[in-house]
């Protein structure tokens, strides 16, 4: 079997990532903490198996925060989410980040299982940001999985 690569996004796969997140994600817009990322323009890293991409990681970073955006794996439990996870650990302790951190939603229980399992811990509950989220990307839905209704956002942070 061909090991899974992690390598930066470049140019050549924005368009793959492009049509990712909006299948994703509802559309090219990923809103976290009252600000709209347009992820697919974000730098970021891709799991590439036998040349074909089938992970995404993208981020922002600002000063000594990094920010995952988001992170979708084309094969749940191969481990690609997790290789993009570490890969995103290194380069923020070598940009000198103190601190990683993500947004998921109060019904991703499975995300809230997943970023745990990698050394995230929860840091704060933003109770009723969602109804902002929905001001700047109308689409979001009122009910999300397993019909939870999505009203918080969840911060994870791991300490670097």
């Amino acid at each position: 079997m061909t090991p899974l690569e992690i390598r930066e996004m470049e140019d050549d796969l924005r368009p793959w990532a492009t049509r990712l997140i909006r299948e994703h994600w509802g559309s090219d817009d990923i809103v976290s903490r009252g600000r709209i990322h347009r992820a697919a323009d974000l730098p970021g890293f891709v799991a590439l198996l036998d040349g074909q991409p089938i992970g995404l990681l993208t981020y922002h970073r600002e000063g000594d925060q990094c920010e995952i955006v988001s992170l979708n794996s084309l094969r749940e439990r191969s481990g690609t989410g997790s290789r993009l996870i570490a890969r995103a650990v290194e380069m923020a302790a070598a940009a000198a980040c103190r601190r990683l951190w993500l947004i998921t939603t109060n019904d991703n229980l499975a995300a809230l299982r997943f970023y745990q399992r990698r050394g995230f811990r929860l840091a704060v509950l933003h109770a009723g940001a969602m109804a902002q989220s929905r001001r700047l990307k109308p689409e979001i839905p009122e009910v999300g999985i397993d019909g939870i209704p999505l009203r918080d956002e969840i911060e994870l942070e791991m300490v670097l």
